[in-house]
């Protein structure tokens, strides 16, 4: 409709409604937001509201909706959690001192990845907004968290750039991904994209940098000459990645969002990469269970004190150090905090009082910080020097980390100065600034009290003057101060007295002299508001200032919280130094796992050993039963190296760790059917990224290899897989490989680096008791029977699982047992279960084929495909056996 046609209120909605188009625009109107037609669509479905609808000429009716403005943030938090965008229209000026139409503009975007707010926020992790930018060297990527100022870039490149870009899009899990419309239409990419990661997609132009290049935008806002400083001057997609985000940010932001005051340039090479199988299988973050925090790594080591030091925890968590000067440095500052239980529980008493200054201080960049906000960092501020004191009472290095701290005096000095000991939530209430830091503030004040002194000694005054002992002077909205005066002593009215309201049972009055004082106590609080509002802004806009000083001494403030922490867990858990070098060994003295032996009930956790090298101990191989902890092993092993590399202790009595690049996991079954994979298809997939990416400093876990599909397939896939993981030249991966498939203990004789080792179990009778230990040598049997009894399966069903075992293993076959069987009595089990490969005073000649395969001349797939064929050969023979 034209706009001729509407009112002019929706005339300007019209207007600002079109520079708008993809956001739902919430339109304030007095004590509401309003939305309009497909707006108020979304918003009624999305956030369960009434719609209505208002005629607009012609008989034609647009849909609207609306929510009171002071419960906006419960409907924008449900709006943003549905994936939705939303402005902000405001009123610009005061519907008080204009007759025309208030003048309204957007002045905040909020998008998922863009939000300062604290109720949108989940504290104790980042909120990235991501950027992807796509040339023919590679991939860029940029990673910025508006509510706290961090930014980071980092260019892609080489074989499997594409993989490696995925995986740290994962890893940072970003709330929102920005892309180029060309990136976006390409077929399967914006797929692939929701699978790495969650986050809203948001479609850019293909060159949203028209007036301006990605170099100049960036050097504009941090007000340098050139990028070199930030280490991506030569780095031309890391440049354009951070330039689109940093632009996107001042366009929902409106604002120069000054809490971005640095960028870091990363290498994916400079930390352990985990991809997100290794993340979920490890449940570093989240349990398997329902993926929450509760039982996950982080869970356990997050004793923080602060938000600060929760969110880098997290960051340290998903990203350890490859660096052993770097690691060592952290042990040190943990050892430090562990030597001392009274100086590290006053450290951290000390820390838990501080405020997060990081999300206080981009509140203030971007406007919406409060005044209580403010006093949070006054009062942080002014317990930073008894802190950076204690801490410079510590062993090294603390006191050098201490050193490090900006106290930021100057500023908790003007904070104290400027704000009262206790200030409201709103920045419209007035009682925010302390006396004496305004003269005219002070001024305007002390008229106001003045007046409502005289004001209060009216009343005193008229009942002694009239003789009515029951008159009352009061104030209200509508009429402002009056004296009232009940019916029965009406007649003792003074002539002086303007009747202004009758009531039922009494009358309203005002005086010449009332009004004057009124007047002037009320035009000194409008004043004493404005000021003070006036006032507050100031000083946000001055924090803001300060915002790279603040960031700083957030991130040194966040590390010793964290340091402290990993002390703390580490003394409360018994934990020990790891001894972390550039070797290729993991050897592990009675490890634990740490979160397990946190969560048994009853029953005492049992420490194994490992040792695990490229020389002699490269490829384990654990066989065992079912529950009797052979997951438990591998993961322990897994996160002991990982707590180690990002400068934990360890749940260990001793243990030496060489640096690992990466740690792999493949575990347990899963399947995607939002991608229409298998169980068995995403197995093999997780075991391809495996063999293709693994390398000689990697840790490679395997919990069961081929369980996915028939017994030959699966057994020749492992065999395969285990064989490749020693022999080929690329390879020597630390690998600790768990299986049912007990026909692997032959490897030990074939290949030289591969060691047998099995969980120990006592049987007494079919009773069995796992007894939890690791020890040297392989098993025969799986006790799958034992278990699925144990587990409560129906006795009769047990027992028939009895007789099909005995005629399988007297068949060594596969095929269906026959029905006629009489129920066994008395059962036993013989010494060895199904053998695919029977043992015989001869080695069989299929057996011996299956060895002397060259898989060092191989791809994975050729060898697959050898192992088929001579598994075609192995069922032909068993035909005519038959």
């Amino acid at each position: 409709m034209p706009d001729t046609e509407l009112s002019p209120m929706l005339a300007q909605y019209q207007a600002i409604k079109r520079q708008h188009q993809d956001v739902v625009l919430l339109f304030r109107l007095g004590d509401f937001y309003e939305m309009f037609g497909e707006d108020a669509k979304l918003a009624a479905k999305v956030l369960d509201l009434t719609l209505t609808s208002r005629e607009i000429g012609k008989g034609r009716r647009l849909p609207m909706c609306g929510v009171p403005f002071h419960a906006v943030d419960r409907y924008l938090a449900r709006l943003l959690a549905a994936g939705h965008k939303a402005a902000i229209c405001e009123q610009v000026e005061d519907p008080r001192k204009t007759r025309k139409l208030v003048r309204r503009e957007v002045t905040r975007i909020l998008t998922p990845g863009t939000v300062v707010e604290e109720f949108l926020l989940e504290e104790r992790q980042n909120n990235y907004l991501g950027a992807i930018a796509r040339g023919d060297a590679g991939w860029g990527l940029a990673f910025a968290d508006c509510s706290t100022g961090e930014f980071m870039t980092t260019q892609v490149e080489g074989e499997r750039a594409e993989d490696r870009l995925l995986e740290e899009l994962s890893r940072q899990a970003p709330a929102e991904v920005l892309l180029t419309r060309t990136l976006s239409e390409e077929p399967g990419f914006t797929e692939m994209l929701g699978l790495a990661c969650r986050g809203r997609v948001t479609v850019l132009e293909d060159d949203p940098f028209l007036l301006i290049s990605p170099e100049q935008l960036l050097t504009k806002h941090f007000g340098v000459a050139s990028l070199r400083g930030y280490g991506c001057e030569d780095l031309p997609l890391a440049v354009r990645a951070a330039a689109m985000a940093l632009h996107y940010l001042q366009q929902t932001q409106k604002s120069a969002v000054s809490q971005i005051r640095g960028l870091a340039t990363y290498s994916l090479s400079g930390f352990m990469i985990l991809d997100a199988a290794t993340r979920r299988n490890l449940e570093l973050t989240a349990n398997l269970r329902d993926g929450g925090r509760s039982n996950s790594l982080l869970w356990l080591l997050d004793d923080t004190q602060t938000a600060m030091g929760a969110r880098a925890l997290r960051r340290w968590l998903l990203a350890p150090l490859l660096a052993v000067e770097a690691i060592n440095a952290r042990l040190d500052a943990v050892e430090a905090f562990l030597g001392d239980d009274l100086f590290r529980a006053e450290v951290r008493a000390a820390l838990k009082g501080l405020h997060d200054l990081e999300r206080v201080t981009s509140r203030a960049a971007t406007g919406t910080a409060h005044p209580r906000d403010l006093a949070g960092m006054r009062d942080s501020l002014a317990a930073l020097p008894a802190l950076v004191t204690l801490l410079g009472q510590g062993t090294e290095p603390l006191p050098t980390l201490a050193g490090q701290v900006d106290l930021l005096q100057d500023l908790a000095g003007l904070l104290t100065s400027a704000l009262e000991d206790h200030p409201p939530l709103s920045v419209r209430e007035g009682g925010i600034i302390r006396q004496g830091y305004n003269p005219e503030l002070d001024e305007l004040r002390a008229a106001s009290r003045e007046g409502k002194d005289w004001i209060a000694g009216l009343e005193q005054r008229e009942r002694e003057r009239t003789g009515i002992k029951s008159l009352r002077v009061s104030f209200n909205q509508v009429f402002g101060y009056y004296l009232e005066v009940t019916r029965p002593n009406l007649d003792l009215v003074p002539a002086d007295y303007i009747r202004k309201q009758t009531l039922a049972n009494a009358e309203r009055f005002i005086t010449p002299e009332l009004k004057e004082f009124e007047a002037r106590v009320l035009g000194a609080e409008e004043k004493i508001a404005g000021l003070e509002y006036s006032l507050f802004c100031d000083l946000r806009t001055r924090v803001a200032a300060e915002a790279q000083r603040i960031q700083e001494t957030a991130r040194h403030l966040a590390e010793m919280d964290v340091l402290a922490s990993l002390a703390e867990v580490a003394r409360r858990n018994n934990y020990c130094r790891p001894v972390v070098n550039e070797g290729d060994a993991v050897s592990i003295r009675d490890g634990r796992h740490p979160v397990v032996e946190q969560t048994l009930v009853g029953e005492r956790f049992v420490p194994n050993d490992v040792q695990v090298d490229c020389a002699e101990n490269q490829l384990l191989i654990i066989t065992g039963p079912n529950m009797a902890g052979k997951s438990t092993y591998l993961r322990q092993v897994a996160l002991a190296v990982l707590m180690a590399q990002i400068g934990s202790f360890v749940p260990a009595a001793a243990a030496t760790i060489g640096l690992v690049d990466r740690i792999f996991t493949r575990v347990g079954a899963s399947d995607d059917l939002a991608t229409g994979q298998s169980t068995f298809m995403m197995e093999m997939n997780e075991t391809a990224n495996i063999l293709h990416n693994a390398t000689r400093k990697s840790l490679v876990i395997l919990d069961e290899i081929g369980r996915g599909t028939s017994t030959f397939d699966g057994l020749s896939i492992a065999w395969a897989v285990a064989e490749y993981l020693h022999n080929h030249p690329r390879m020597g991966a630390k690998t600790l490989f768990a299986t049912h498939y007990h026909h692997l203990n032959e490897l030990e004789k074939t290949l030289a680096r591969c060691r047998n080792y099995r969980i120990a179990v006592k049987e007494d009778g079919e009773r069995i008791v796992f007894l939890r230990k690791i020890v040297a040598g392989g098993t025969d049997r799986s006790y799958g029977i034992q278990v699925a009894r144990l587990a409560g399966l129906p006795a009769e069903v047990v027992e028939r699982a009895k007789e099909v075992l005995w005629s399988l293993e007297q068949s060594n076959s596969i095929g269906k047992p026959s029905r006629r069987l009489s129920p066994a009595r008395n059962f036993t089990f013989p010494p060895d279960q199904l053998d695919l490969f029977p043992r015989a005073a001869e080695p069989d000649p299929l057996l011996q084929e299956i060895r002397d395969i060259p898989l060092e001349n191989l791809t994975p797939l050729q060898a697959l495909n050898k192992l088929a064929e001579l598994q075609a050969r192995a069922r032909g023979r068993q035909g005519e056996k038959k």
